[in-house]
């Protein structure tokens, strides 16, 4: 595979099926489920379980394990790194083995998002993929985030049953959040190429029939504490210290020890005007919006790319590292990388978001990001831009 094809984007999707992608987001996205037959026509999966087994014995990858008949009772969950002893003493049925973050490993896997830039590239998540033996599960559960369960190899047979919430009872005895109760309210068998898109909290229970392997493609979905709590921080620390709660519109007090619905409604007020800074928002959505899951990853595979000027001027490129996230605002002109909000000019934000490459053209077009201490500086020091050999290397180790 050459430089330019393997780090090239892929167009993203126009049809989920016969469905436009339009559509679905009108009728479906966050609304109800959706079965998409034959989404990806003869679809070969770019890991075998096998290979996602071999990924779970390192350290640095999240992985997990998945007993419905553990030793210790029912929906037992081990935590990796694993060992080959760990796998050889697995039942023949009955488990699933999950890992985190593929697509920061495998270039092809991260090639899969690039499908899925109908929804904003900041709302997309890492890529889990699953395996799971005969019968595996990882039980009747639902989630708080979309996703889209594509079957990658073998058949998994899904029921889909109602919307559940944080009240919905639980089985106890296990760490993971299994509901106790689940009524199925539709079923389908899953081959190879076919996708089942699920919106937040809708209950769902995948079965596999033989072994097989699915692949998650997660959005994010910041809790609203979370909003509430990083927002409050980035904000007050733009407020100058003299402006207070103030009440110049004060009325006698029915009764001087009441905190009366007008004084309420002055806060709120005061609230939402404290809050009219457009600016400062967006830099600070931006930065926790591509803000790495795993900062880990990307400094591990950064590499040194001390001569990368020497690079770029014989021909060479950086790219984004699998493990990095980008995005761009217009108002402020931001570009930003791992949770970083960096001045650059907005035609190169764009067109670096939407290629995640940088070239010898890009330092003749805008000279300034080429300065010592300047935009591809502080990204290659971070671990954010790296060198495609570094990719390819690790191909050939997987091989």
């Amino acid at each position: 595979m050459t430089e330019s094809s393997q780090f090239s984007a892929r167009k993203p999707l126009t049809h989920l099926g016969d469905m436009p992608v339009e559509e679905f987001l009108r009728d479906y996205w966050q609304k109800k489920p959706l079965l998409i037959r034959n989404a990806f026509p003869d679809f070969v999966s770019p890991i075998s379980g096998e290979e996602l087994a071999g990924m779970a014995l390192e350290e640095q990858i999240e992985s997990r394990l998945i007993e419905e008949r553990g030793a210790d009772g029912p929906w037992q969950l081990r935590s990796g790194p694993f060992t080959e002893e760990d796998f050889f003493a697995l039942p023949k049925t009955h488990w699933t083995l999950l890992v985190q973050a593929v697509d920061q490993w495998i270039p092809e896997v991260a090639a899969l998002k690039d499908h899925f830039r109908f929804v904003p590239d900041w709302r997309l998540d890492d890529v889990m993929i699953s395996y799971a033996a005969d019968q595996g599960s990882v039980g009747p559960h639902y989630d708080f985030y979309d996703v889209f369960l594509l079957q990658a190899e073998g058949v998994r047979h899904w029921q889909l049953g109602p919307e559940a919430n944080e009240d919905s009872p639980r089985v106890e005895g296990t760490p993971l959040n299994i509901l106790r109760d689940f009524d199925a309210e539709a079923s389908w068998r899953l081959e190879p190429g076919d996708m089942l898109y699920l919106p937040p909290q809708f209950s769902h229970w995948g079965v596999a029939e033989g072994g097989c392997t699915t692949i998650s493609i997660g959005f994010r979905a910041p809790s609203a504490r979370t909003l509430l709590e990083d927002l409050g921080g980035e904000l007050a620390a733009q407020l100058p210290d003299h402006i207070r709660y103030s009440d110049q519109d004060l009325s006698l007090p029915m009764n001087p020890a009441e905190i009366d619905s007008d004084t309420i409604s002055r806060v709120q007020s005061q609230l939402t005007q404290w809050l009219q800074q457009p600016e400062t928002i967006a830099r600070w959505f931006g930065a926790l919006m591509t803000e790495s899951k795993y900062p880990e990853t990307v400094a591990l595979d950064a590499g040194s790319a001390e001569d990368w000027r020497d690079h770029l001027q014989d021909g060479g490129c950086l790219v984004l590292n699998p493990g990095s996230r980008a995005a761009f605002s217009r108002s402020p002109v931001l570009l930003f990388v791992d949770g970083e909000p960096l001045p650059a000019p907005l035609l190169f934000a764009e067109s670096f978001c939407e290629s995640r490459t940088i070239t010898h053209g890009d330092l003749v077009g805008y000279p300034e990001l080429g300065e010592q201490d300047g935009l591809i500086d502080a990204l290659v020091s971070q671990g954010s831009l790296i060198y495609p050999e570094l990719l390819e290397h690790d191909d050939q180790d997987d091989e």
